[in-house]
């Protein structure tokens, strides 16, 4: 008797295609890694380093950069692009809040990135949580900024403020794929009400800089990625992340395409040329990725924006 494997069923596999030579991730052994792993690990906190097989890991944690990732380790959804558990997560941890102020403290971090599983279970989405996180850091690290990488809160009403309330310095929301991919690539999703949540993140809060990052290489056709760009312009969005996506497994969305090095500076460009203050466009450009330079990026490009011009200053005297 034939035995049938329930996890193979209705999944179709979908052979991962050989990386090409300029696909490369750092392999770094250094000592300053091996004390983050073991922070991590003692604190029992998750970072999205390793639940998302993140290629830049060794890179960062040897720079002590980790990405905490809070409300657990199990996804409410099963984004077809990510490697994150799915399932049934388990209740909220209350001393989470110092559990990462404590990591961040104990690191010496000058910036933290701060990210989520979406957790559809909970009546705010988990916004409330994250404003405990979020305050916790910033009360025993006021020296250190504060990034998050939020879910979309989708169908939780105005719960995404909270999120606001506690004043983070950059609020992060990725738009991920094109519109015409939603349906197989991020079902649970919207890709308005995504553009909506960062639109409105930015009205509440003019000085909080909004970001979001997009996948290439999922099937989509490179005006769909500009016409991404214009609706990211339009909610105002202050700096886009594009990189290059890589197919955890058999059984994740296909890879249809490994874009060169000059794609991504194309891409980069056309980008710029929108208005963005910043952009980061790589093939192993992630969210977090030199996030910590990134943000200074950001300040200096604000304070260059909102410079007055010569001919200002002459009117003002």
């Amino acid at each position: 008797m034939k035995i049938r494997h329930p996890e193979k069923v209705n999944k179709p596999i979908n052979p991962i295609k050989r990386k090409p030579n300029w696909i490369k991730s750092k392999i770094i052994n250094s000592k300053e890694f091996f004390i983050t792993k073991s922070l991590i690990n003692k604190s029992k906190l998750v970072t999205v380093c390793q639940e998302a097989n993140c290629p830049n890991i060794t890179e960062c944690w040897s720079k002590r950069h980790a990405t905490f990732m809070i409300m657990g380790d199990t996804c409410t959804r099963a984004c077809a692009f990510c490697d994150v558990s799915t399932g049934k997560p388990q209740p909220l941890d209350p001393f989470e809040p110092y559990k990462i102020s404590n990591a961040v403290k104990k690191l010496d971090l000058n910036h933290v990135v701060i990210t989520s599983v979406d957790r559809d279970d909970l009546p705010d989405g988990g916004s409330n949580h994250f404003y405990e996180v979020i305050l916790a850091t910033k009360k025993l690290n006021p020296n250190t900024s504060v990034e998050v990488l939020t879910p979309d809160f989708l169908r939780k009403g105005e719960s995404y403020k909270k999120v606001i309330e506690a004043n983070p310095d950059v609020f992060n929301h990725n738009i991920e794929t094109v519109p015409s991919l939603y349906r197989k690539v991020r079902p649970g999703a919207r890709y308005f009400a995504s553009l909506d949540l960062l639109k409105k993140s930015k009205e509440i809060n003019k000085n909080i800089f909004t970001k979001s990052g997009i996948m290439i290489g999922l099937g989509e056709k490179k005006d769909e990625v500009v016409q991404v760009m214009d609706d990211l312009i339009s909610a105002k969005v202050d700096f886009l992340t594009i990189g290059q996506y890589l197919q955890p497994s058999p059984k994740h969305h296909p890879l249809e395409k490994y874009y060169h090095p000059d794609e991504f500076k194309e891409f980069g460009e056309i980008a710029k040329s929108k208005g963005f203050l910043l952009v980061s466009s790589t093939p192993l450009t992630r969210s977090s990725y030199h996030a910590d330079e990134d943000f200074r990026k950001l300040k200096t490009q604000r304070l260059k924006t909102n410079a007055p011009s010569i001919g200002q200053k002459i009117n003002s005297n």
